[in-house]
């Protein structure tokens, strides 16, 4: 069941990062063509990146909705576990020291 975690947390990530190249990609390709605007002197690398990133992290935001609550579901039941044990764990040593 670990496994299961570990891919919806990885399959999120690797899907944003693919989001984000793909913007990425598709802007500097525009840059490239003049369809958007160079940067200033050598900025060019860093207008590309966060152009990317500002429009990426929207588009992340609604296609991978369907991702990230799967993901955000097995966190939840992985920290609720982890507190139960951590409750268990409690009264068994109040339990021991009375």
């Amino acid at each position: 069941m670990s496994d299961s975690k570990t891919s919806a947390t990885l399959r999120y990530t690797l899907m944003r990062l693919g989001v984000f190249a793909g913007c990425f990609f598709v802007l500097w390709g525009l840059v490239y063509l003049r369809v958007l605007p160079r940067g200033l002197g050598d900025s060019n690398l860093l207008w590309v990146l966060v152009l990317a990133i500002v429009i990426s992290a929207p588009l992340s935001y609604v296609l991978l909705r369907k991702q990230r609550d799967a993901m955000s579901e097995q966190i939840v039941t992985k920290v609720d576990r982890a507190k139960s044990r951590l409750e268990a764990n409690r009264s068994q040593e109040d339990s021991a020291l009375r």
